[in-house]
């Protein structure tokens, strides 16, 4: 599954994981348009696509230099405060004033599209059973 995403989306590396497993990996801006580019054509259903918004938004910082200064750090630390975990307390430590960013609300949607269901369910069985 990790080959077909890797030659799907045309970039990232897959890397062992230990003896059973691996995991796919995607580094760099230029690289991760591809992903922003892919999510944004295909939205998550889930309240995962309010980590997703977060994410784009550190991305767009990224794009713009906003990383290279200390207030630009700042935000990308509080978005990061907001994201699946939030921040490890070393972060957490180093940072006092740390102010997390609004979560966005995602409200659940709806399969727009039975295919979509179809091929969820295909790939599920043809791939695990």
């Amino acid at each position: 599954m990790l080959e077909w995403i890797q030659k799907s989306l045309g970039v990232g590396r897959i890397y062992k994981h230990g003896p059973d497993s691996l995991y796919y990996r995607i580094f760099g801006l230029n690289n991760l348009s591809v992903i922003i580019k892919h999510l944004d054509s295909f939205p998550l259903l889930t309240q995962k696509q309010a980590d997703y918004i977060l994410f784009k938004q550190v991305v767009e910082l990224m794009n713009i230099g906003e990383h290279l200064t200390q207030p630009g750090i700042l935000k990308i630390i509080n978005l990061k405060a907001s994201l699946n975990r939030g921040l490890p307390d070393k972060l957490k430590e180093e940072w006092l004033n740390i102010t997390p960013a609004d979560r966005p609300t995602v409200l659940s949607s709806p399969i727009k599209d039975k295919q979509w269901l179809v091929g969820f369910v295909w790939f599920f069985f043809s791939n695990f059973y």
